[in-house]
């Protein structure tokens, strides 16, 4: 229970991050998007004849390209970010089916339940050293480039011409996105990860005016959100994972009828 409870406040602090510039960029799709081509990423290692658990180490290259790829498509296609990320999570997720149907029929079978839904109970030692050293590493590389960041993202036109390396910051951006999907899907699943990347975000932006208080409040409405849903479902037996997306939800509602009433 430790074990998930420091998971979960990670990878909703994590994923909250994130968020805040991928809603700000109106891509919110995307975690959605990545979180199916994970599922692709993982059938491969499947099919390799891993352990659901090390296929991650597959799905996680697999989506960063996946990710690049929705980024190519963008700056070359001339796309808009739904239609890109629809294009490559159809595609992805359907070879994920496919793969997992070629698979040896006396390969150890795969509860498919824990990998749509997560199973945060579950969460190893290793998967949480994982998980932290995701979170330093990301936290580190927003930290560096948040200024740059900020300015692409607000006003790309102008930063490109101020000499802000904007195409690279969107690759940046879209490949930390994938790699924080992949490692947050132990716990909530494909499914549902993409609800942690987005309704935090979301939130705070109905609260927050500066993208650095945005940040804060999104973090603390993650963090907070993942412990008392995680608490809330130990206690009424429930599944944890869409315990915890319905305690965001929640939060999301109160502050936007709040605001209504206002």
């Amino acid at each position: 229970m430790v074990r998930a409870l420091v998971a979960g406040m990670l990878v909703g602090g994590l994923c909250a991050t994130i968020g805040v510039f991928v809603v700000q960029r109106g891509m919110a799709f995307i975690g959605d998007g990545l979180a199916h081509a994970a599922f692709g990423g993982i059938a491969l290692g499947l099919v390799l004849q891993l352990a659901p658990e090390r296929a991650t180490w597959i799905a996680l290259p697999f989506t960063v390209l996946i990710a690049l790829g929705i980024g190519y498509v963008l700056r070359r296609g001339k796309l808009r970010g739904d239609v890109a990320t629809g294009v490559f999570f159809s595609v992805s997720f359907a070879l994920g089916v496919l793969l997992l149907g070629l698979r040896p029929t006396d390969a150890p079978p795969v509860n498919v339940e824990s990998v749509l839904f997560g199973s945060i109970l579950a969460i190893s030692r290793q998967d949480l050293w994982v998980i932290g050293g995701v979170a330093a590493a990301t936290a580190l590389a927003l930290l560096a480039l948040w200024s740059r960041l900020a300015y692409a993202t607000f006003d790309p036109e102008l930063a490109s011409l101020s000499g802000v390396p904007v195409a690279a910051l969107d690759y940046t951006l879209l490949a930390l996105t994938a790699v924080v999907t992949v490692v947050s899907v132990k716990t909530v699943g494909i499914a549902l990860v993409s609800s942690f990347v987005v309704i935090p975000a979301a939130t705070a932006r109905m609260l927050g005016r500066s993208i650095g208080r945005v940040a804060l409040l999104a973090v603390l409405v993650g963090v907070l959100g993942a412990a008392a849903g995680l608490v809330l479902s130990y206690h009424l037996n429930v599944a944890s994972g869409a315990t915890i997306i319905l305690t965001l939800g929640a939060v999301f509602g109160l502050v936007l009828a709040t605001r209504r009433g206002g």
